[in-house]
Order: structure tokens, then sequence, then C-alpha cells
């Protein structure tokens, strides 16, 4: 497994179970589109959260929350909307980002829970 990949990984891990202390129930994972991957979708009370999961080791080319951009936002929208058709959701949404600052050392990671994400 690469480093990349690895890091990826323990980052969902790690924002899965950040997101089920925080009450939200995991419905759905890596849901793919020809628009890219939706991370995480949740349910928490009456709204769907598709969430986007960033990890970073280190914060030399930025926080990873920044690596989500105007253009990454236009296809999150369109895979969700895709998702939302396939599985005839007509709930409340929203889209979330969960970053993931991972120390590959200890192991340890500060997570940032970034709500209602738009292209403003």
């Amino acid at each position: 497994m690469t480093h990349n990949i690895e890091v990826g990984t323990l980052g969902e891990q790690l924002a899965r179970e950040f997101l089920e202390r925080n009450g939200c129930k995991i419905i759905d994972k890596n849901f793919n589109t020809r628009y890219g991957e939706i991370d995480l979708i949740a349910k928490s009370g009456d709204e769907i959260l598709f969430v986007e999961v960033k990890t970073r080791t280190s914060s030399k080319y930025g926080y990873p929350e920044y690596a989500v951009d105007r253009k990454k936002i236009s296809h999150l929208l369109r895979a969700l909307m895709i998702y939302m058709k396939i599985r005839s959701i007509r709930d409340f949404w929203r889209m979330d980002i969960v970053s993931v600052e991972l120390d590959m050392e200890t192991r340890k990671a500060k997570i940032s829970w970034f709500k209602n994400v738009s292209m403003n």
C-alpha cells in the first residue's frame, strides 16, 4: 500500500469514528461516480451529510481543508445529485468537510469538521 493510500484510508477511518462519536450514522462510503468519489455519507437528525475527508501528515502544502477548492466542490455536488437520484433521497442534505491532520509517528490526529460547505 502506498503512503498516500495508507494515509487516506486511516484518515477516512478516523473521520468515520469522529462523526459517529458526534451523533452521525454512517450510511454509505466511497460512492464513485464519473465526477469523483463521495468519501462518507451520513445521517444526522433529518439531514443527509455528504462528507469529503481530507487528510495530511504535514502542513507543507497547507491545511487539508484547503485542498477542497471550487472545482472539487462542483464535482462533489454533481456526485451527490447522482447519489440522491439513484437512492431516491428527498431529505434535506448538506456537504461537509472533515479535515484530518495526522501524526504518523504517534498515530494521533487533529480532526476539524466544517459544516455546510458551499462555493461562496
